[in-house]
Order: structure tokens, then sequence, then C-alpha cells
């Protein structure tokens, strides 16, 4: 080969170098040195990592604002972004796509929130009905909602500090004094959690989707679910008669459906036993208006007015 012919392939390797990054949207060329590069699978994760890690992280949301993130197949671009990831934060069995993206590509760069606070059974704050577990199999029998205990959550961000410290030991002290406060935060949360749902007429809350059993754990309710962890399964042949009569039993006077999700199934039960709808949002997204926080203590007086609690 000549000189001119090795110059003229070594420029080709090169575009197809370049189209290669393209494909992936230019993933890593806005890159800022000064900041970790975190990818979160999902809305709860990116918020955590925007709290643990300020200003020295720069955080990218998979998931987007308005779209249930169960199933997001993810685009060329956010492939790349997880390809230049210097941390991955995700919850292997949630999102099917984003568990192959990271074992393709982010293995020995991500952190698996699931390994952090051991998940739940799938049945657990409920009763143990086909249609609470129906697809319990996508997450190992498990439930994947970890972050409705704000105590769970808590643990998690602990070990997010941590990893970003081994990833930016000069700021080590920051993301602690972080991790800290937003426990602190978290904790005030659980206390009024605690305290609101003390004194109840019910502890039963009717559910369209299978969400709420680390909540229902921790402050003593009992989730009754339509549908399984996945929210747009239809429910199985009966259970919507199975709900309504547990409805009746516990004197349901709400039935609850998420903003994701459309609501006429639980507008069908609430109808057959005579009860309201309102939304309890298991935060799988951003809220409309405010964060985590926020969203977690409108589920509370939701909740409150619900459950008739003084």
């Amino acid at each position: 080969m000549t000189v001119r012919s090795r110059a003229l392939a070594a420029a080709a390797t090169a575009l197809l170098a370049l189209g290669g990054v393209a494909a992936c949207g230019d993933a890593g060329a806005d890159a800022d040195p000064d900041r970790v590069d975190v990818v979160a699978a999902f809305y709860p994760l990116q918020f955590l990592a925007e709290r643990i890690g300020g200003d020295a992280v720069r955080v990218t949301g998979l998931a987007k604002p308005g779209a249930e993130p169960h199933d997001l197949e993810l685009h060329p671009r956010q492939v790349g972004q997880v390809v230049d990831a210097e941390l991955v934060l995700y919850l292997k069995g949630f999102q099917p796509a984003v568990d192959e993206a990271v074992a393709q590509n982010a293995g020995d760069r991500a952190l698996d929130v699931a390994t952090v606070a051991p998940l739940l059974d799938a049945a657990a704050g409920g009763h143990d009905h086909e249609g609470e577990a129906g697809h319990a199999e996508e997450h190992g029998g498990k439930d994947p909602h970890l972050w409705l205990d704000p105590t769970r959550l808590a643990t998690v961000g602990d070990r997010l500090a941590e990893r970003l410290g081994r990833l930016d030991p000069d700021r080590a002290a920051d993301f602690t004094a972080r991790a800290a406060a937003f426990r602190a935060d978290l904790g005030t949360l659980d206390r009024e959690y605690a305290t609101g749902l003390t004194n109840c007429q019910r502890r039963e809350i009717v559910v369209s989707h299978t969400a709420f059993g680390y909540l229902a754990a921790r402050y003593r309710l009992e989730q009754v679910g339509i549908t399984g962890l996945t929210p747009d399964t239809e429910a199985p042949a009966g259970r919507l008669a199975e709900v309504a009569k547990e409805a009746r039993e516990h004197g349901a006077t709400t039935v609850f459906f998420e903003r994701l999700v459309s609501p006429k199934v639980a507008e069908t039960v609430a109808r057959e036993v005579g009860a309201r709808t309102a939304v309890l949002d298991p935060i799988e997204g951003p809220p409309a208006d405010g964060d985590y926080l926020s969203a977690m203590r409108t589920n509370l007086q939701t909740l409150r007015t619900a459950l008739d609690c003084s």
C-alpha cells in the first residue's frame, strides 16, 4: 500500500469512527471535566443524584417527563450517554432496555440500587392475589418501588455518596454531607407519614397499580391492587369484581389511580362501589409541580383524606 493509500484508508477509518459517535448523538461531546457525569434511569434516581451530587455532578435522566418509565426504549443518543457516563444509576429489572444497555456498555460503572436496599416481595403490603402479583416475574417476584419508603431511599443516598466520593475524592466530604442532609429531610418526611397515618378510620388502600407495597409496609397500610406491578397490564378475568367486593367489605370511599396511566379501570371499580377516585402518585416520573418530597407530602394528604385520619 502506498503512502497515499494508507492516508486515504486512515481518513476513511476516522470518518467511520466519527459516524459511529454521531449515531449515538455525540453523547460525550459536551462532557464537563469538572463534574461527574451521572446517568439516572428514571426520576426518583435522578432526583437523588441531583440532591447528593449538587453542582459537582451533571445528571442526565433517561426517562422523559410524562412518559411511563417501565417500557422505556432507548434511542442511540441515550445509549451513547450510558456508554460515556462515569456512573449509571439504575434499578435492575425495572426497565429492560436500561438493563441491556448497562450490561453491554457500563457494567463496571453502574450502581444497581436494588443491591443497596433489598427489595420486598411483590405481594408485600397487601393481599396475595393473582392480579396484584401479576407480572411480578419481570422483577424476580420483587417490587421495585423502593423509593416510596423514605428510609430505604436514604440508604440508597448514602451508598451513592460513597460511589461519587470514589469518582471525585476531592469532593467526597461534600457528597457525604449532602447525603446526611438528605437523610435528615427524609427522616422528617418519614415522621410526618408515621404521625399522619396513625389514627385512621381505615387502613386499606384500593389502587389501580400495585406500586405501594413499600409505603403500605412502612406505615401499616394494606394495599388492594387491581393490576400488578406493571401499570398497563390488563386485570385478570374476575379481578374487578373481586376488588369491588373487598372495597365494600373495607368501606373504601376512594379508589386510587396514577397520573401516567388511564384512570378507566379505577373509575369502573369506583362506580361499582359508590366511591370516588383520586390520584396517588407512585412518583415514577417527575411530578407536574415540585419534586419528590412535595409529591410524597401530597400523597400523604390524599391518604389522610381518603382514610379519614385524624
